[in-house]
């Protein structure tokens, strides 16, 4: 870790401390606002294949949402979602081999994240910006989703009418939001006593509990045809998780287990992209 996010990272410890003491109420609110909010913004130079495509830009609820779309009116559209704290960008290498099967290519940058407006996102609001891209924009018969991208991706096939006709590639998707929840106290040595605070603040936003939140319980809804690609040593959603899903057998679901690839370094391996468009 570099110096200057280990800095940051001891004083937002020592905010909470200060601030779990005084009140634990406010520790979690801050808490809750913190897990939603990126740490950076990643808005590099577009690569040239950006430059090639057409820049779609709409209003979604209260964000201004900035995308690209590639060879319009192509047989079958595919969407592409990107993880936390990243960017559409970060998936160029994607964009043209589907383009040159014949699809027509989407790619969106969702709040908060690289030239889209927000400072925070929940998995709620970006399954609702895939329903409204695939209500808009689709319909869309192909999606690839990484990380939160992926965990939004089976929130919203759960509730958009499908078949197996449709295609979703799950690139090392956060399965348990109640894991990701456990690795940010660890990370930022919250007091254990406000995660109950925590909890009911999800509740009462999205009105579900933790429990709701997770792939496994999607997975009777969602017809698709899924290629689920996880890395063994994948730190930040953990094989584990993933695995529960395996061993429970679903007929549509199609596992490639990696290993030395970590969470961001999987979907730019070049094995891994061959994979996910012939799949696509």
């Amino acid at each position: 870790m570099k110096l200057s996010k280990q800095l940051a990272l001891s004083y937002i410890r020592a905010k909470f401390k200060l601030l779990s003491a005084i009140s634990k109420k406010k520790a979690a609110e801050q808490a809750f606002k913190l897990f939603c909010t990126p740490p950076t913004r990643d808005v590099k130079e577009l690569p040239p294949v950006f430059n090639s495509g057409e820049e779609v830009r709409f209003r979604f609820d209260q964000y201004d949402i900035v995308g690209y779309r590639w060879n319009k009116g192509g047989h079958r559209k595919v969407l592409i979602l990107h993880g936390f704290e990243s960017t559409v960008i970060n998936f160029e290498r994607y964009i043209q081999p589907l383009a040159d099967k014949g699809y027509e290519v989407m790619a969106f940058d969702a709040p908060a994240h690289g030239r889209s407006s927000g400072r925070q996102v929940t998995a709620i609001i970006y399954r609702d910006l895939i329903k409204y891209i695939h209500e808009h924009y689709g319909p869309v018969y192909s999606y690839m989703g990484h990380s939160l991208g992926g965990f939004a991706l089976s929130l919203a096939l759960a509730e958009i009418p499908h078949d197996r006709n449709y295609r979703a590639v799950y690139i090392a998707p956060s399965s348990e939001t109640s894991t990701a929840i456990t690795n940010f106290f660890n990370l930022i040595s919250l007091d254990g006593k406000i995660r109950g605070r925590f909890e009911n603040i999800i509740e009462t936003m999205s009105g579900h509990p933790v429990e709701w939140f997770t792939i496994r319980r999607t997975m009777p809804g969602v017809k698709a045809e899924i290629l689920w690609l996880h890395d063994e040593d994948d730190m930040v959603t953990p094989l584990h998780d993933a695995l529960k899903i395996k061993a429970e057998n679903y007929p549509n679901i199609h596992f490639v287990i990696t290993k030395g690839l970590g969470h961001s370094r999987i979907y730019r391996d070049a094995g891994v992209a061959k994979k996910v468009i012939d799949f696509l």
